[in-house]
C-alpha cells in the first residue's frame, strides 16, 4: 500500500517547482558534466566521470523521491479555531515534566518536518505520542535518548 503524504499547498508548490528544476536545468547540467568528463579519456580511471555519474544517480534518486510524493499526496487543510485535540496542522505548547521548560511545536506531515524550526512530524516518536491528546494530558514517549514526559498546556490552530 502506498503511503499518503500530507502536504500544505505551499509545500506542494515547492515540490512541483523542485521537480521542474531537477528535470530541466539540473539534468542538463549533469549531462554536460558527463560529456565533459568523457572527453578526458579512459573512463575506468576517470574520477571526473565517476563523480559525474554519481551526481546523475543522486539526481535520478531525488527525482524519483519527489515524483513518489507528488503521485500520492493529500492537501492539509487549515485547522479550525477551537481545536481541542492534537492533529496535523495544529500548534501545541508543552511543558517538559523533568525541568519545567515550555516548548511550542507545529505538527506537520513528514515532508515538512524541520525540528530546528519546531516543526515536528506526526510520524516522529514525539509527534505520534502527541496525536489525539488534549490540553492537560500527560504524554510519555521513548526516543534514543530515553523516556520523556510532557504535559500539553495549549493547543491552537
Amino acid at each position: 500500500m502506498k503511503k499518503t503524504f500530507m502536504l500544505t499547498r505551499e509545500r506542494l508548490r515547492e515540490l512541483e517547482d523542485e521537480l521542474s528544476y531537477l528535470k530541466t536545468v539540473k539534468e542538463r547540467e549533469v549531462a554536460e558534466q558527463i560529456k565533459e568528463a568523457r572527453a578526458f579519456g579512459d573512463l575506468s580511471e576517470n574520477s571526473e566521470y565517476n563523480e559525474a555519474k554519481n551526481e546523475q544517480g543522486k539526481l535520478y534518486s531525488r527525482i524519483a523521491e519527489v515524483e513518489s510524493v507528488l503521485s500520492n499526496y493529500e492537501i492539509l487543510e487549515s485547522v479550525n479555531e477551537g481545536v481541542d485535540t492534537v492533529v496535523i496542522g495544529c500548534h501545541v505548547a508543552v511543558r517538559d515534566d523533568a525541568d519545567g521548560e515550555e516548548l511550542r511545536y507545529s505538527i506537520v506531515g513528514t515532508q515538512e518536518a524541520n525540528p530546528s524550526k519546531s516543526r515536528i512530524s506526526d510520524e516522529s516518536p514525539f509527534g505520534k505520542a502527541l496525536m489525539g491528546h488534549k490540553t492537560g494530558d500527560q504524554v510519555v514517549f521513548e526516543a534514543e535518548a530515553g523516556t520523556f514526559t510532557y504535559t500539553i498546556i495549549e493547543i491552537s490552530a
